[in-house]
């Protein structure tokens, strides 16, 4: 350590020293790497332990993580900062907090995306970040994982083409993005020792394709490698993953940084093609040189990464010399998360109750008063400010009963209290979840007489390092069950109204109470401006549009491999392995391992396949208006499969629909396949009454092939393809096919 420290006085104390050695240009990358010491090129591949070490101050703080400078080369120091739905730092007030990724992927919009993601890369530039560690695009394999929020889908294709749009956004400002976590990270319960044990067939069809198409479409400048081991092997020390699927096969070029690890096997890492080492650890560099000396790593494994360093740092706005005005355009982006959250938020029932707008409104549950705008961990963004329901809903002419806004405002604050002082849990960046005041049948009947509607909001949060569990966060409480059946019974027993809005973070169990309300919003965590979002949808300001990307099962235990999940595990520690070390290497099923039993059969795969009820189906959502398909059209063309089909409001109010294009394979592939399987998806403009718009679709023809894991290689069998349009997997509205 003592030669570390010594080593690092003297690189930092030569970075004022002037030098005759080459300046690092876009061209001279290979005269720069001959250039560099040995020792140099060590620190360069390891990041910056942030605020120590003689850098403190010199970030902002919160900053993720940075490389180190070399001013003798003109190699500056390249910041990193999560996050996926905006930037997070330790100061409140300085960066704008977006709607989630599962909301954004919820709206089935490219363009929505791209436009959120540019409003991100100018908060980048702003805040002097050359790289935002996102998006995260692991599969929602199960409706617990506790980073469900910051992902998009349980299919791949709307998960890779919404992670491409997002890419493509942010790094039209000219900043770099992190496609992450490479690869099979489905879970948070020991997640940085669980070993993830995947055929290589639903690997390659699902979790690694997802990243084929995010890479395929937008290129992003890095990818992060996950924590845990898949199928025996730490993903970063896996050459097989990092360097022959990654870049032969795929053809990518760009640079793979570690998460936040610490050190493991450093020459397996970089050997692998793991480039940056981050957070950074002195010990990282010392094993660098260590195994340089004892031959464990050869130069030009270390050459390679030091070249893909420096490739990277010449694309950033560090090097183009941005100056960071340290002031986003925060009112400016407010109405971006704005605009992006109606266009997520899924409509599941509507009994003729919405839009409704301008009568007495009762708002009953904590979160009508304390909404969750994102979830905990490195996608947590500390806003101005967040738009609450009570206050969107009376700015937009609802009388809110004063009485029960009272009380609930004095029990959020008392409760956020209580927890933070009596009932701490560890939640890694974030808040615990608040538990439901329990509302005696007197005060909501003598409430009901002075309202004309009741709104009730029901709210989930989770985060990184920890997963949900079953009992006490997928199936509501007894006092959220009290709450909802009192309610609607004296309400409608009045004749009146009641809309369920979930304020939640993933699925939740809705099978059981769905038939109780007559309206039910999933508003997910929609950002700061969430409230005011809610408010533009339940007024009929904006028309919802959002579809769900992933499946409501009837009950959790209905999904394929749903007890290959740690969906009962309680620990208030963020890992597993870090609780109790005894138990690292032992057999424990869901925390040692976790076995993918299930296979390719994930989400609606499995439900369409086994004709096996839902609750809601991927792809499900309402509007306030209706629309009718015509024309579906496919050929093969060039090999691609391109389509068509035209898309009319038939109903009497503006809207947006969005349709997906699924495919039911050809009769004899050489195993078993889904039903369906979603290959192309696009969203209409805001269609006027009576007017119609063609959307084309196109996907390559490699999408249709399966992978044969006893020959190694992809296979598509011939004969006669359906091809079927609409947004539910399960009820098409148009239908297609062609030959192959």
């Amino acid at each position: 350590m003592k030669k570390f420290l010594l080593l690092c006085a003297t690189l930092l104390l030569s970075v004022a020293v002037a030098s005759s050695q080459p300046l690092l240009t876009r061209d001279n990358i290979p005269e720069v790497v001959k250039a560099m010491t040995i020792q140099e090129k060590a620190l360069l591949l390891v990041g910056i332990q942030m605020n120590k070490g003689g850098f403190a101050g010199k970030y902002l703080e919160g900053t993720g993580g940075a490389t180190y400078p070399f001013e003798k080369y003109g190699i500056p120091s390249i910041v990193l900062m999560d996050g996926p739905v905006g930037i997070r730092l330790s100061e409140q007030n300085r960066t704008t907090c977006f709607p989630t990724g599962l909301l954004s992927a919820s709206s089935w919009d490219k363009n929505m995306v791209y436009t959120l993601g540019e409003a991100i890369g100018e908060e980048c530039l702003d805040m002097g970040c050359d790289v935002i560690l996102g998006p995260g695009m692991n599969l929602l394999r199960n409706p617990l994982n506790g980073r469900n929020f910051e992902y998009f889908s349980e299919d791949p294709v709307l998960c890779g083409q919404i992670a491409a749009a997002f890419v493509n956004g942010v790094q039209s400002k000219g900043v770099g993005t992190s496609a992450k976590h490479f690869a099979a990270n489905n879970q948070e319960t020991n997640r940085l020792d669980c070993d993830s044990r995947v055929s290589e067939r639903a690997l390659r069809e699902l979790y690694l394709k997802a990243f084929e198409i995010c890479i395929r479409e937008s290129d992003p400048w890095t990818v992060m490698s996950s924590y845990n081991y898949l199928n025996g092997e730490y993903t970063q020390e896996s050459h097989w993953l990092l360097t022959e699927v990654l870049r032969h096969e795929w053809g990518w070029n760009g640079l793979v940084m570690t998460d936040w690890t610490g050190r493991r096997n450093t020459p397996r890492q970089i050997h692998a093609g793991s480039d940056l080492l981050m957070g950074g650890n002195p010990s990282q560099t010392a094993h660098i040189l260590e195994s340089l000396e004892n031959g464990s790593l050869s130069m030009s494994d270390l050459d390679l990464a030091v070249t893909r360093v420096l490739e990277l740092i010449v694309k950033t706005p560090a090097f183009r010399g941005n100056k960071p005005s340290l002031s986003p355009d925060l009112k400016a982006h407010a109405q971006t998360a704005r605009d992006a959250a109606s266009e997520g938020m899924v409509l599941l029932k509507n009994n003729g109750v919405l839009p409704v707008s301008g009568c007495r409104a009762a708002l009953y549950g904590v979160y009508s008063y304390d909404l969750i705008q994102g979830g905990n961990g490195a996608a947590l963004v500390y806003s101005p400010y967040v738009s609450q329901i009570n206050d969107a809903f009376a700015s937009a002419g609802f009388s809110i009963d004063a009485k029960l806004e009272k009380l609930y405002k004095s029990y959020a604050s008392f409760i956020s209290e209580d927890l933070l002082t009596n009932h701490k849990v560890n939640v890694h960046l974030g808040n615990a979840q608040k538990p439901e005041l329990d509302i005696d049948k007197s005060l909501i009947e003598n409430t009901e007489k002075n309202s004309d509607i009741a709104f009730i909001t029901f709210g989930r949060v989770s985060g990184e390092a920890r997963d949900r569990i079953h009992d006490t966060d997928f199936l509501l409480q007894q006092k959220e069950k009290a709450l909802l059946e009192n309610v609607c019974n004296i309400y409608h027993k009045a004749g009146k109204k009641v809309v369920v809005i979930l304020n939640i973070c993933g699925p939740i169990e809705t099978a059981s109470w769905k038939d109780l309300p007559d309206a039910i919003l999933c508003a997910w965590l929609p950002g700061e401006e969430g409230g005011n979002a809610i408010a533009d949808l339940v007024t009929g300001k904006k028309n919802p549009s959002g579809r769900l990307p992933m499946t409501f099962p009837v009950s959790y235990f209905d999904a394929a491999g749903s007890e290959d999940f740690p969906y009962d595990f309680v620990s208030n520690k963020a890992n597993e392995s870090v609780v109790h070390p005894e138990r690292r290497g032992l057999p424990l099923k869901n925390i040692a391992f976790t076995d993918y039993t299930e296979g390719i059969y994930v989400g609606y795969r499995y439900f369409c396949t086994q004709n096996k009820p839902v609750s809601f189906p991927f792809g499900y959502g309402l509007s306030y208006t209706s629309f009718s398909y015509s024309k579906p059209m496919v050929k093969l063309k060039k090999g691609r499969v391109e389509a068509s089909i035209c898309v009319t409001n038939t109903g009497s109010v503006s809207g947006k629909e969005a349709v997906g294009l699924y495919i039911k394979a050809a009769p004899g592939s050489f195993s078993d396949k889904p039903d369906k399987e979603l290959k192309a998806f696009a969203k209409t403009p805001e269609l006027a009454p009576g007017q119609s718009y063609t959307l084309t679709m196109s996907f390559p023809l490699s999408d249709l092939s399966s992978y044969n894991d006893t020959k190694a290689r992809w296979e598509r069998a011939k004969g006669r393809y359906r091809v079927y349009f609409g947004a539910d997997v399960l009820n098409p509205e148009a239908e297609s096919g062609f030959n192959l």
